[in-house]
């Protein structure tokens, strides 16, 4: 068959699992793949990889709103009379936070009516579980609502952010992530079936301490320049 690609791959499973993932969309785009080789170089600094999760994330949140409803609007050109098509519903960005600010200037830089919320959770590096230290949220009923989190390992906090944004009136969700592990993608799909998830990676699994590999490390600690605890992230030579 001709036609373009429309930029998103089916996913396959891993080999030896038969586990389909029916909610996930994986970017396929050379451009990402470029990126993404960049931000899991351990030699990229703060600044090019501030730099590097701008654009992936932009790539990103052009595919998750692909399908963004659209209404007529009557404009006056220079020359007549035109009826174009307009966004026709708002949008609303929440980031969970710290790492999720890093995706979220795309948002804003491309929508004109964009809401930013913030839900912050915070993983123990030992045991995995996240805890909530803070909630701003904007009106999120009529809205689809995109939680943006980097990185999406367990699963858990994701979760919890996806349960806060439920319950706080929001129905069309979406969830997207920079890079992905199908541990976390089959927790998400287990507990919010519905929700979109868009990824620009999905990795192979989790370590011991639930790391994803090959992943890129601790993405808020390379994003803002803090020291990753070398109990969890060994330096290697």
């Amino acid at each position: 068959m001709g036609g373009a690609s429309s930029g998103l791959r089916a996913v396959r499973p891993y080999p030896g699992s038969t586990t389909k993932y029916s909610m996930l969309h994986v970017l396929n785009h050379p451009l990402s793949a470029h990126i993404l080789t960049h931000l899991r170089d351990r030699t990229t600094k703060p600044a090019i990889f501030r730099t590097l999760a701008y654009q992936v994330s932009l790539l990103l949140a052009l595919e998750a709103t692909r399908d963004l409803a659209t209404e007529d609007h009557v404009i006056d050109t220079p020359l007549e009379k035109a009826t174009g098509r307009v966004l026709a519903r708002p949008l609303a960005v929440i980031p969970i936070l710290r790492a999720g600010l890093g995706m979220v200037q795309p948002f804003t830089d491309l929508f004109p009516d964009v809401s930013v919320g913030y839900v912050g959770l915070e993983r123990d590096h030992f045991t995995a579980v996240a805890r909530s230290y803070y909630q701003k949220l904007p009106l999120l009923a009529g809205k689809r609502v995109i939680a943006v989190d980097p990185m999406l390992a367990t699963g858990g906090s994701a979760v919890q952010a996806l349960d806060v944004l439920r319950a706080e009136g929001a129905t069309e969700l979406y969830l997207v992530c920079i890079v992905s592990s199908p541990e976390g993608i089959r927790v998400v799909e287990a507990a919010h079936p519905t929700v979109p998830i868009f990824t620009a990676a999905l990795d192979r699994e989790l370590n011991d301490m639930k790391y994803i590999l090959p992943g890129l490390g601790d993405f808020g600690d390379r994003l803002y320049g803090t020291e990753a605890d070398s109990r969890i992230l060994p330096r290697h030579n």
